[in-house]
């Protein structure tokens, strides 16, 4: 469905909220917060891996998005649009708490020759896999900070490493870097989880 055919409530299109919101139409700017906070919640959720400050800054992002909705063009999804304000109100609200630095200087080649290279930042088929949801999010949530945060925006939200890159303020060879950690912690988690439930039956 097209933005401009989009309902988000009875007789009124994402289009023409958008456009009464930019006029200062309270009830229009509800509308579209009613259709797109759930949403905005479980990305900033995903990010921070705490239910509160998840809350805190979906309010926040809702806030900026009141501030800013006139300059909102179009040239993109409106979803798009305002999940790139979201991300940018938790990474700046995470940079004042200071997010813990992960080290980046791992070396991620192979220690021999011959030995196999790692496709940094490309497709994880055995994450793509069938996983278990619950058993994912809560996985997710247990990554340390700056994994989840790249992890989140790269293989959930689909944000490209230069995108990355130039949010986070680092270069696309750490997003590329950080993701693949991540992948590799999420499997040790997800390897976790299956064991503990296997020793419960």
């Amino acid at each position: 469905m097209t933005q401009a055919k989009k309902l988000i409530a009875p007789g009124l299109t994402e289009a023409e909220a958008i456009e009464r919101a930019k006029s200062g139409d309270a009830e229009a700017f509800e509308a579209l917060y009613a259709f797109h906070k759930r949403r905005v919640y479980s990305l900033c959720l995903r990010m921070t891996g705490n239910t509160a400050q998840a809350e805190d800054f979906t309010q926040d992002a809702f806030m900026q998005l009141y501030r800013k909705i006139g300059t909102f063009r179009g040239e993109s999804a409106f979803s798009t649009w305002l999940h790139r304000m979201a991300v940018n109100v938790v990474l700046m609200q995470l940079r004042k708490k200071g997010l813990p630095e992960i080290s980046l200087d791992e070396m991620l080649e192979p220690l021999h020759e011959d030995g196999p290279r790692r496709d940094i930042g490309a497709r994880d088929n055995v994450l793509a896999g069938s996983v278990d949801r619950v058993n994912l999010e809560r996985a997710i949530a247990d990554l340390p900070p700056g994994y989840r945060i790249v992890f989140t925006l790269h293989d959930v939200e689909g944000y490209e490493h230069n995108e990355i890159a130039e949010m986070m303020g680092c270069s696309i060879g750490n997003s590329k870097s950080q993701l693949h950690k991540a992948r590799l912690k999420l499997r040790d988690l997800l390897k976790l989880r299956r064991a503990e439930k296997a020793n419960r039956r």
